[in-house]
Protein backbone atom coordinates (compact mmCIF):
# COMPACT_ATOMS: atom_id res chain seq x y z
CA UNK A 1 0.00 0.00 0.00
CA UNK A 2 2.92 2.53 0.75
CA UNK A 3 4.38 1.89 -2.66
CA UNK A 4 1.42 2.52 -4.47
CA UNK A 5 1.14 5.92 -1.84
CA UNK A 6 4.87 6.82 -3.06
CA UNK A 7 3.66 6.45 -6.79
CA UNK A 8 0.37 8.25 -6.72
CA UNK A 9 2.82 11.09 -4.80
CA UNK A 10 5.27 11.09 -7.72
CA UNK A 11 2.54 11.16 -10.58
CA UNK A 12 1.14 14.14 -8.52
CA UNK A 13 4.46 16.03 -8.70
CA UNK A 14 5.07 15.09 -12.16
CA UNK A 15 1.78 16.60 -13.49
CA UNK A 16 1.68 19.83 -11.67
CA UNK A 17 5.27 19.87 -12.90
CA UNK A 18 4.25 19.56 -16.41
CA UNK A 19 1.02 22.05 -15.68
CA UNK A 20 3.51 24.85 -14.17
CA UNK A 21 5.72 24.26 -17.10
CA UNK A 22 2.80 24.50 -19.72
CA UNK A 23 2.10 28.12 -18.06
CA UNK A 24 5.67 29.20 -18.65
CA UNK A 25 5.26 28.37 -22.06
CA UNK A 26 2.00 29.22 -22.83
CA UNK A 27 1.67 32.52 -24.93
CA UNK A 28 -1.01 34.70 -23.76
CA UNK A 29 -2.54 36.95 -26.98
CA UNK A 30 -4.48 40.10 -25.81
CA UNK A 31 -4.42 43.28 -27.15
CA UNK A 32 -1.93 45.73 -26.40
CA UNK A 33 -2.39 49.03 -25.29
CA UNK A 34 -2.56 51.64 -28.11
CA UNK A 35 0.15 54.36 -27.31
CA UNK A 36 -0.12 56.81 -30.20
CA UNK A 37 3.05 57.53 -31.24
CA UNK A 38 3.58 61.66 -32.81
CA UNK A 39 4.90 60.41 -36.14
CA UNK A 40 5.28 64.10 -37.71
CA UNK A 41 6.61 64.98 -41.08
CA UNK A 42 7.99 68.23 -42.24
CA UNK A 43 5.10 70.16 -42.45
CA UNK A 44 4.27 69.34 -38.60
CA UNK A 45 1.59 67.08 -39.45
CA UNK A 46 0.84 63.79 -37.69
CA UNK A 47 0.74 60.57 -40.19
CA UNK A 48 -1.82 57.94 -38.92
CA UNK A 49 -0.91 54.19 -38.66
CA UNK A 50 -3.25 52.03 -41.07
CA UNK A 51 -4.77 50.30 -37.97
CA UNK A 52 -5.48 53.60 -36.43
CA UNK A 53 -7.49 54.51 -39.51
CA UNK A 54 -9.50 51.63 -39.59
CA UNK A 55 -10.38 51.90 -36.11
CA UNK A 56 -11.46 55.37 -36.17
CA UNK A 57 -13.65 54.22 -39.34
CA UNK A 58 -15.21 51.77 -37.36
CA UNK A 59 -15.67 53.76 -34.42
CA UNK A 60 -17.50 56.54 -36.62
CA UNK A 61 -19.29 54.18 -39.03
CA UNK A 62 -20.80 52.47 -35.37
CA UNK A 63 -21.92 56.31 -34.18
CA UNK A 64 -23.69 57.14 -37.37
CA UNK A 65 -25.62 54.06 -37.09
CA UNK A 66 -26.84 54.70 -33.75
CA UNK A 67 -27.43 58.44 -34.46
CA UNK A 68 -29.78 56.63 -37.87
CA UNK A 69 -31.37 54.17 -36.07
CA UNK A 70 -32.15 56.71 -33.16
CA UNK A 71 -33.59 59.50 -35.56
CA UNK A 72 -35.59 56.43 -37.36
CA UNK A 73 -37.40 55.78 -34.08
CA UNK A 74 -37.77 59.53 -33.50
CA UNK A 75 -39.80 59.29 -37.05
CA UNK A 76 -41.50 56.61 -36.44
CA UNK A 77 -42.34 57.72 -33.24
CA UNK A 78 -43.48 61.22 -34.02
CA UNK A 79 -45.59 59.28 -36.93
CA UNK A 80 -47.23 57.39 -34.72
CA UNK A 81 -48.50 59.84 -32.37
CA UNK A 82 -49.64 62.14 -35.36
CA UNK A 83 -51.76 59.41 -36.54
CA UNK A 84 -53.18 59.02 -33.06
CA UNK A 85 -54.02 62.61 -33.05
CA UNK A 86 -55.60 62.35 -36.51
CA UNK A 87 -57.76 59.04 -35.20
CA UNK A 88 -58.42 61.53 -32.01
CA UNK A 89 -59.62 63.99 -34.02
CA UNK A 90 -61.69 62.09 -36.43
CA UNK A 91 -63.05 59.92 -33.73
CA UNK A 92 -63.91 63.34 -31.81
CA UNK A 93 -65.84 64.46 -35.04
CA UNK A 94 -67.90 61.62 -35.64
CA UNK A 95 -68.97 61.60 -32.00
CA UNK A 96 -70.17 65.32 -32.71
CA UNK A 97 -71.93 64.67 -35.85
CA UNK A 98 -73.40 61.56 -34.16
CA UNK A 99 -74.90 63.77 -31.57
CA UNK A 100 -75.66 66.27 -33.87
CA UNK A 101 -77.88 63.82 -35.68
CA UNK A 102 -79.64 62.65 -32.15
CA UNK A 103 -80.25 66.33 -31.44
CA UNK A 104 -82.20 66.23 -34.83
CA UNK A 105 -83.87 62.87 -34.81
CA UNK A 106 -85.69 64.37 -30.94
CA UNK A 107 -86.28 67.44 -32.69
CA UNK A 108 -88.24 65.65 -35.60
CA UNK A 109 -90.14 63.66 -33.52
CA UNK A 110 -91.24 67.08 -31.10
CA UNK A 111 -91.77 68.64 -34.50
CA UNK A 112 -93.80 65.84 -35.88
CA UNK A 113 -95.81 65.29 -32.06
CA UNK A 114 -96.55 69.21 -32.69
CA UNK A 115 -97.86 69.38 -35.92
CA UNK A 116 -100.07 66.20 -34.92
CA UNK A 117 -101.38 68.05 -32.07
CA UNK A 118 -102.11 71.18 -33.98
CA UNK A 119 -103.90 69.83 -36.48
CA UNK A 120 -105.87 67.15 -34.63
CA UNK A 121 -107.01 70.83 -32.44
CA UNK A 122 -107.51 72.63 -35.54
CA UNK A 123 -109.45 69.58 -36.50
CA UNK A 124 -111.59 69.70 -33.39
CA UNK A 125 -112.09 73.27 -33.82
CA UNK A 126 -112.89 72.97 -37.25
CA UNK A 127 -115.38 70.69 -36.33
CA UNK A 128 -116.87 72.64 -33.49
CA UNK A 129 -116.91 75.35 -35.75
CA UNK A 130 -118.84 73.67 -38.74
CA UNK A 131 -121.46 71.79 -36.42
CA UNK A 132 -122.46 75.26 -34.93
Amino acid sequence: MRRNNRRLKLCVMIMLAVILLSFLNMQVYGEQPMTPLPILNEGGMRFYSDLEIELLIDDLTEAAREAIENAAAEAARAAFLESIEREAAVLHEIYALRMEMEMTRRTGYRNIIISGLLCFAGGMVAGLLISN
